[in-house]
């Protein structure tokens, strides 16, 4: 099927100057977590430059929203579209004009694209209100990478005044190459929960194993019997990760310390294979270290939920790609154990959140996301736009 072909593009090529400045600014300047000053005040800014009125601040510390209203006739529907703002505390490696002036902080997962994306689809509706009918929330977000800003946002309000009918949201990807848009309906992102698990042995010499209790030793058969509750415990129909990421103990050869620790991150996409992980990790731990005469207590963290798309809005994106793409262009994606907090809003009301490519090896941006190297090909930053406004503009008229 043809591209799509109207004003839109030539619109999009127009404002994308500023949008990659925008986001060139945005790298410079990463945040951490929920506290986002610069950011913050960055994005108020420009908003008001747009033309956006109504604006509500300080949400959940740093997150802001603001409303578009359409001017055609039609069903007065509210579509919620999301950018989180946040970045991660890595030292930038890039040697690029724009890199990072705070040190020990980094845009490495793309959200400062997100952020200008955002604020370039604002420009475009706040230009094509005739265009659609209905409202636009926009909704920046604070804290994604972590403690998560979705949740308290939702807390305090954000879906309501008005009530959001549907949420939309997009993520740029590294692995995906620059023109390409990938969607995944149903369960498209795992939860993410983590334990730690503290054995409590007894300590001694050790050149006199016999006279203590080794948490060490009893660390490692847990280890290996937590690998079995993928293998053997989850239908292989399913898919679930129990990866054990760090264990401690001890400082010194000769010394049996009298206890160790292990952190673990527990990956799955439906919500009684989580339940069933906790409950398996738990049992595994406990009696395993019983079994040497050790103990074992198990601090199990849920996090993140699975991110989970309608199916009917994902066809939608998937439809608006096609036309303003080409169908080579409109990916199926397999399901990720990665996780995001927009599940939050997912768990809420109806919506999609699909992935824009900006991987391009020729220009250094094929770096993993969360790597110190981590940057994106600003060319797939019009094709998120442009796909998003048709979405949302569709979804709205219809």
């Amino acid at each position: 099927m043809s591209a799509v072909v109207d004003s839109l593009r030539s619109d999009i090529d127009e404002i994308m100057p500023g949008v990659i400045a925008d986001r060139r600014y945005l790298h410079t300047i990463p945040e951490l977590g929920l506290e986002l000053p610069k950011t913050a005040a960055y994005v108020l800014e420009r908003l008001k430059a747009i033309g956006v009125e109504e604006i509500k601040t300080d949400i959940a510390v740093s997150g802001i929203t603001a409303l578009i209203h359409g001017t055609k006739p039609g069903a007065a529907k509210v579509a919620l579209i999301r950018a989180d703002m946040d970045a991660l505390p890595i030292l930038e490696e890039n040697k690029v004009e724009y890199v990072s002036t705070h040190a020990g902080a980094m845009h490495a997962c793309g959200h400062d694209a997100h952020t200008s994306m955002l604020l370039g689809i604002a420009s475009l509706l706040m230009e094509r209100r005739d265009q659609f009918s209905g409202t636009v929330k926009l909704l920046f977000q604070p804290g994604e990478e972590g403690p998560g800003g979705a949740e308290p946002m939702i807390a305090e309000g954000v879906l309501e005044n008005p009530h959001v009918d549907a949420v939309f949201g997009m993520h740029v990807g590294s692995g995906l190459p620059v023109g390409k848009v990938a969607f995944k309906p149903g369960p498209a992102l795992a939860s993410a929960d983590s334990a730690t698990i503290v054995i409590q042995g007894k300590g001694g010499h050790g050149a006199s194993p016999h006279l203590g209790i080794d948490p060490i030793v009893v660390s490692a058969h847990i280890v290996m019997a937590l690998q079995t509750i993928v293998g053997r415990n989850v239908d292989p129909i399913d898919t679930a990760v129990v990866t054990v990421g760090m264990i401690g103990a001890g400082e010194a050869s000769n010394v049996i310390p009298d206890t160790a620790e292990m952190r673990l991150t527990i990956r799955a996409f439906k919500p009684e294979i989580r339940d069933f992980l906790e409950e398996r990790i738990t049992a595994i731990a406990t009696s395993v270290a019983a079994s040497y005469g050790a103990t074992a207590n198990v601090m199990y963290e849920r996090g993140y939920p699975p991110t989970v798309n309608d199916p009917e809005f994902t066809a939608l994106v998937q439809q608006v790609t096609i036309e303003t793409l080409g169908e080579e262009n409109a990916i199926l994606a397999p399901p990720r154990m990665g996780a995001e907090d927009f599940s939050y809003f997912l768990e809420q009301r109806p919506g999609s959140f699909f992935f824009v490519g900006t991987g391009n090896e020729e220009k250094d941006c094929s770096w993993g996301h969360h790597h110190p190297r981590f940057n994106v090909d600003e060319e797939g930053l019009a094709n998120g736009i442009e796909v998003m406004v048709r979405v949302v503009e569709r979804y709205l008229n219809d």
